[in-house]
């Protein structure tokens, strides 16, 4: 089995079109991150993490509620067109990474991860997963929310995803929630 869907596929995918999920357009994206921003309360995040942003379409969303917020995808295309969207607002940092094998340093009192952790097998996101434990402030979160849709070319499920992040973490699980379409999970550490 494949390790992950690599750099090229999503090169090629937004050189074809853009906004190729549709996260600007479609009611089902913005119920979900309408959704993602309540599973945070009302807290405000002096630096976050948004693991696979994109072209930014949820990024803009979640800025206003952190100081500092670097958001990090794979695909330089989708980088470009989120500096394009993003270019106006305070605090955010846009960066081309391949994760986990480039996390970012320090610390991080939010690590969002969206729709992308599918992308990896589950030996990958074991790695990723001690990553984003070890990079995550005392009393920070762990928002992962994933589709449950079936796909040939992800090496997971979103259900997958989610189990596995259950089973494995060193987190506590804070909330929880499975809609006919997605899962949401939020995973807090410890204030210290």
């Amino acid at each position: 089995m494949i390790s992950r869907l690599g750099r090229l596929y999503f090169e090629l995918l937004y050189a074809r079109r853009g906004d190729p999920w549709g996260f600007e357009r479609r009611e089902y994206e913005r119920a979900k991150y309408e959704r993602t921003l309540a599973a945070l309360a009302d807290r405000r995040f002096p630096r976050a993490l948004e693991i696979g942003c994109s072209e930014g379409v949820f990024t803009a969303m979640l800025a206003p509620r952190c100081d500092e917020l670097l958001a990090v995808d794979v695909s330089r295309v989708a980088i470009a067109r989120a500096r394009k969207r993003l270019a106006d607002t305070p605090g955010v940092s846009l960066q081309r990474r391949t994760l986990p094998e480039d996390m970012p340093t320090g610390m991080f009192d939010l690590i969002i991860c969206s729709e992308v952790l599918y992308y990896w097998n589950a030996d990958l996101l074991l790695v990723a997963l001690r990553s984003f434990e070890s990079a995550l402030a005392p009393g920070g979160s762990l928002l992962a929310v994933h589709g449950r849709f079936a796909s040939r070319t992800c090496p997971l499920h979103g259900d997958d995803v989610h189990d596995l992040l259950a089973r494995q973490t060193s987190l506590s699980r804070a909330l929880s929630a499975t809609e006919p379409n997605y899962r949401l999970d939020r995973y807090d550490k410890s204030p210290a």
